[in-house]
């Protein structure tokens, strides 16, 4: 599926931007395109897509996917549990959907294998000086940032601040100190900024995620909650047993855990189970008119 990924980037990506870009979308919106798996073992295949690209994974997309595919019967719907296995970008991903009367409930991903990639890393931020964080991989690479560290107050009114800052980090990243999957080096890129905050004890968490080229996640983001586990068991924060809370910055709530161990390249890695909930909105049909002057859409 990697490689149909970059087949899609390569020959078929204005269609990505035909659906995510304006009018049709907005600057945070995001998709899947459901496909045939390439893979016996899978039920289907998922690209997913958003203004900025194509992801390796998506978890909060996946939570999407997996209601969608309950809730319109494209797979055999069994209760009190359906496991659906998609075939990404990133992996094969495993989703229990709880399901009652045909109304999915909550989803649980077995997301891929999540590694803390580097602690303490700096780079030099222009605007904001020395900044240091955290790498880790849940699905993509996230640069993991306390807000302390930005020196902005976590609130709804500081939004723009949190994306100014973000995108400079990111940038500053991929200049100076730019990721590499072990296993994949074609992933090497950090497009993600977790900004983080305390919640109410120590595995609450709230966060503001600030993504390239320049939105925030609505959602408390099912891969960076991955990523957030593996860089809080690198530190010694987080066990097997354990539940974190991980709230987003309009205020829902992804639960995050450790089904499992494993390494990826020389990494120490966790299997991560991320879980959260989706709710079918409608359904929509898009044209385009020939003479439309914005084919592809357009961002402002």
């Amino acid at each position: 599926m990697f490689e149909r990924r970059q087949y899609f980037l390569e020959h078929m990506d204005e269609i990505r931007q035909w659906l995510m870009y304006e009018p049709r979308g907005h600057s945070a919106m995001s998709g899947a395109i459901l496909q045939p798996s390439t893979r016996p073992d899978c039920d289907w295949g998922v690209l997913y897509i958003e203004v900025s690209g194509c992801l390796p994974m998506c978890g909060h997309g996946t939570i999407g996917v997996a209601t969608v595919l309950v809730e319109k019967a494209m797979v055999k719907v069994v209760e009190p549990i359906t496991t659906i296995r998609l075939d990404t970008p990133a992996g094969v991903v495993t989703v229990e959907v709880a399901v009652k009367n045909g109304k999915a409930l909550n989803v649980t991903l077995i997301n891929v294998p999540s590694f803390s990639y580097a602690l303490d890393q700096v780079v030099d931020v222009p605007g904001y000086g020395k900044i240091t964080y955290d790498m880790a991989f849940g699905g993509n690479f996230y640069a993991i940032i306390p807000v302390d560290r930005v020196e902005i107050n976590f609130a709804r009114e500081n939004g723009q601040k949190f994306l100014t800052a973000g995108l400079a980090i990111s940038n500053a990243i991929n200049e100076q100190n730019r990721p590499v999957h072990p296993e994949n080096p074609e992933i090497a890129v950090c497009h993600h900024i977790d900004f983080i905050s305390p919640g109410d004890n120590k595995f609450h968490w709230r966060n503001a995620m600030a993504i390239h080229p320049g939105w925030f996640d609505r959602s408390p983001c099912g891969t960076g909650t991955s990523a957030r586990l593996a860089q809080m068991v690198a530190r010694g924060e987080f066990s097997d047993g354990d539940v974190l809370a991980n709230e987003s910055w309009i205020g829902s709530q992804f639960q995050g855990r450790i089904v499992g161990r494993t390494t990826v390249g020389d990494f120490p890695a966790i299997i991560p189970a991320i879980t959260g909930r989706a709710w079918v909105m409608g359904e929509a049909t898009w044209t385009l008119d020939p003479a439309d002057p914005f084919p592809a859409g357009f961002l402002v």
